[in-house]
């Protein structure tokens, strides 16, 4: 059996350094958390595959999964000879999407790099729009498009620019920083008076927990404002998983006729849409509406919008 620095040394003279790697010990066998090294060191595997393997290594279940596929085929391209089981799991992710206006509808990619590149497009080619907004020290993958949208030059985007361009970043809420959700919603609100016009932005991207920037979380207030604002500019908002599935916004809600308090301070929204498959997703600020009323008033249930969600379909 070779040593784990045998396969070090040939894996130094047959791959690229620009794959890194980050331990010196090669994975052999590994169960549940437990893996072995190939010199039968044991470790708690707390990485999981970058936090994938969220079922441990080796359960039964996908194990028995994966058999029963390959023993039915191999590879068919689902473009060129399409397969039940890819229908059969776009219609569970589909239940459970908080898209409830609509039938929603779910494409499967590869990696989270493409559905992400996929999501842009999609947005871009929908609104007739360019500008994507996306946050500092957001990780979204390392193609091109990708590194453009990460808010995180080293060690991803050193050396590989320029990047494609219309694509703006603002900070991430992070108390570490001393950075909090309105710091962030008044960054975008002054991005939209010094580089890009609202109505210009195809989509909003964020990952609702970061991990490249630190382990931030996306705090409620962030998302619920974000996704108004969208809104209110037809713009697509998306906030992905790891795979980064995302939908585009196809159309704008009518102007608020109702509304109600919320704790979210000046300058940004004080303010939740009345309308019953609005709340509490969604918040719009005084200004933005063109028939303000006292706040009693949302007792009332008005059809101030279709409840277009503009929330990603994500496992």
């Amino acid at each position: 059996m070779s040593s784990n620095q045998d396969i070090l040394a040939r894996r130094l003279a047959a791959s690229p350094r620009g794959v890194g790697v980050m331990y010196d010990f090669y994975a052999d066998r590994a169960q549940n958390a437990t893996l072995w090294d190939v010199e039968g060191r044991e470790y708690i595997d707390f990485a999981g595959g970058i936090a994938v393997v969220n079922t441990g290594h080796a359960h039964p279940r996908i194990v028995g999964a994966i058999r029963e596929r390959l023993e039915r085929f191999t590879h068919t391209a689902y473009q060129i000879v399409p397969y039940e089981s890819a229908v059969r799991l776009a219609e569970r992710i589909n239940a459970v999407a908080p898209i409830r206006s609509e039938p929603c509808k779910t494409a499967l990619f590869t990696t989270g790099a493409e559905a992400v590149e996929n999501a842009i497009k999609i947005a871009r080619t929908h609104t007739g729009r360019s500008g994507v907004i996306a946050f500092g020290g957001g990780f979204h993958g390392r193609t091109m498009m990708t590194l453009a949208l990460t808010g995180k030059v080293a060690p991803y985007k050193v050396g590989f620019g320029p990047f494609p361009g219309e694509v703006f970043h603002v900070p991430y809420p992070n108390a570490l920083d001393g950075i909090g959700a309105e710091d962030a919603l008044t960054a975008i609100e002054r991005l939209f008076k010094t580089d890009i016009e609202a109505r210009r932005v195809a989509a909003i991207i964020l990952e609702p927990v970061q991990g490249e920037g630190g382990f931030n979380v996306a705090p409620t207030a962030l998302d619920a404002v974000l996704a108004a604002r969208c809104a209110m500019n037809t713009a697509s908002c998306s906030s992905p998983t790891r795979s980064r599935r995302a939908l585009p916004a196809r159309e704008s809600c009518s102007p608020w006729s109702t509304m109600a308090s919320s704790p979210i301070s000046s300058p940004w929204p004080r303010a939740w849409p009345a309308a019953c498959r609005c709340r509490p997703f969604v918040a719009a600020h005084a200004s933005w509406t063109r028939q303000p009323q006292a706040a009693s008033a949302a007792r009332t249930r008005p059809t101030c919008c279709r409840s277009r969600r503009h929330w990603p379909c994500w496992t």
